[in-house]
Order: C-alpha cells, then structure tokens, then sequence
C-alpha cells in the first residue's frame, strides 16, 4: 500500500504534468497563429510526452493501491512576446517540474518509499534531457534573433522531431 504523504504528492504531480500538457498544447496554438508549424509539431510532441508522463504516475498510484484525486487545470497563457520568450517560458517551467520531482523523490526518501524512489529516478532522468532540450533550443534562438529565414529554417528542423512519447 501506498503512504498517504506520498500519495498526496503524486496526486499533485499527476496535476503539474497535465497543466504542462495544456501549456504545451496553448504554445502550439501560439505557433500555429504565427505561421511556424514546426515549432507547433514540436510542442504537439512534447503536450503527448507531458500527458504520458501524468498517466504514467496516474497507473503507479493506481498499482499501488492508492487513490486518484485528479485536480483542476489551470488556463495556460496563450500568447507570447516572440518564439525565443516562449521557449524562455518553457525551460522555466522544465526547470519548475525539476524541481517538484526532486521534492518528491525527497519525500519518498523520507518516507521509506522505495518504490516511489525508483519510479522518480525514471523521471529525475527525463528532466535531464527536457531541460537540455528546451535550453538548446533557447541557445539556437539566440543565435538566430530576429532573422526571419533563419527563424524559418529552425522551424522546419522543429517539424522533424520525431514521436517521443514516454
């Protein structure tokens, strides 16, 4: 069975990753209303990656015998100053989610869960290459500023991720 302190705090996490599923999903609205598809494809991608990531805790509450208790999403923002701020946004909020799974394994530490320490290992390791992902990307932003082709040929590289979902 399943401590109650940590089923708690899944219970939140399962919540982060859908509110960052939806963010994700409003960030490729956004870049579909900019005409830059491939950065649209890309955060289709990582919306799928993000909502795997929540039924993934969903299922190892569910199989250790606890409770779901899904929460309310909050509306995600819809607009953003440029496709470089929004990529700002998104390792930010990598680097937030980070955070929360370090906290959680930090608890389950605590709390003697050693089934929870390895499902967070799994997640502690994707968070590793999410922040690396946004933060290249950040970097190549930088380097293309504000030139329209090169915005362009980052957007059709954008377009080519292939399906990640984990």
């Amino acid at each position: 069975m399943i401590n109650k302190n940590v089923e708690e705090a899944l219970n939140v996490q399962v919540q982060a990753e859908f509110s960052s599923a939806y963010l994700y999903l409003s960030m490729a609205a956004y870049c579909e209303s900019i005409s830059l598809p491939g950065f649209a494809h890309w955060m289709r991608l990582q919306h799928e990656e993000e909502t795997a990531h929540a039924l993934r805790l969903f299922n190892f509450v569910i199989d250790r015998g606890g409770h779901i208790d899904l929460r309310a999403i909050e509306k995600p923002v819809g607009s953003f100053e440029s496709p470089h701020k929004m990529f700002d946004e998104v390792l930010a909020h990598e680097q937030l989610i980070t955070e929360k799974i370090h906290n959680l394994y930090a608890l389950s530490v605590k709390e003697n869960d050693y089934p929870t320490q390895v499902e967070m290992q799994w997640f502690i390791s994707e968070q590793v290459e999410e922040e690396k992902n946004a933060g290249g990307i950040v970097e190549q932003l930088k380097f293309v500023g504000d030139s329209s082709s090169a915005l362009l040929m980052l957007d059709r590289e954008m377009g080519v991720r292939l399906t990640e979902a984990k």
